[in-house]
């Protein structure tokens, strides 16, 4: 079972078109790389070949 991460107001902004992104406080916070491709990721995934550069 995942651990529930409340989030807070510095953990996203709204985009122009009305959608919730994440900032790199929150996926550092949640612990963990969801290889989703996040604009904000952290961990240094890239959807395009797959991969994680750390």
């Amino acid at each position: 079972m995942k651990k529930i991460i409340p989030i807070e107001e510095d953990d996203y902004y709204l985009t122009p078109e009305g959608y919730r992104c994440f900032t790199e406080q929150y996926h550092l916070k949640r612990g963990y790389c969801c290889e989703s491709g996040c604009k904000h990721c952290p961990y240094g995934f890239n959807k395009k070949k797959n991969t994680q550069n750390n």
